[in-house]
């Protein structure tokens, strides 16, 4: 049974559409990519339908990860008992999904860097409207934390593989 992972940003245009690009990708290279189901989602409905911002779209292409057929999406209330790991960019996003979340699936929802305590950062920033630097920086920090929840989840689905 794969495991279903859960992205989320704001507006589900820019931070959480990487992250899922990058972990699919990662996952592909390491030969598990079947044992995930990924998605992502945001907490605001504004930008529902529309694709990744180009500049997003553009800097992610560049090191390698296709998230141009990606579609924002609202994250609803069943995405939480859907996914074993839901991931927010941001503190805000994580209070938000626990407001969502039940007694019982609370423990799901977890900040993407926290399994990257390397780098030192909390909160991946939001790009959106910012320069080519600032989506490179939240993609170093997107591949930091994919990375480190890869390395985290490898053991259990090489196991079930």
């Amino acid at each position: 049974m794969p495991l279903g992972i859960l992205f989320v940003c704001s507006g589900n245009i820019c931070r959480s559409p990487m992250a899922e690009g990058v972990f699919r990708t990662m996952a592909e290279r390491e030969g598990v990519a079947e044992s995930f189901y990924l998605d992502s989602a945001g907490t605001l409905a504004g930008h529902v339908g529309q694709p990744p911002t180009p500049l997003g779209a553009d800097v992610a292409a560049r090191r390698g990860y296709d998230v141009s057929r990606h579609r924002a999406r609202l994250v609803v209330a069943a995405d939480i008992d859907r996914f074993d790991y839901i991931l927010g960019m941001d503190r805000g996003h994580v209070a938000e999904l626990r407001w969502m979340a039940t007694r019982s699936t609370m423990d799901r929802v977890q900040l993407l860097t926290a399994f990257a305590p390397q780098v030192g950062v909390v909160d991946i920033t939001d790009p959106y409207r910012g320069t080519r630097a600032d989506y490179e920086r939240a993609l170093d920090l997107i591949e930091a934390g994919c990375r480190g929840l890869l390395r985290a989840l490898l053991p259990y689905v090489r196991k079930a593989i």
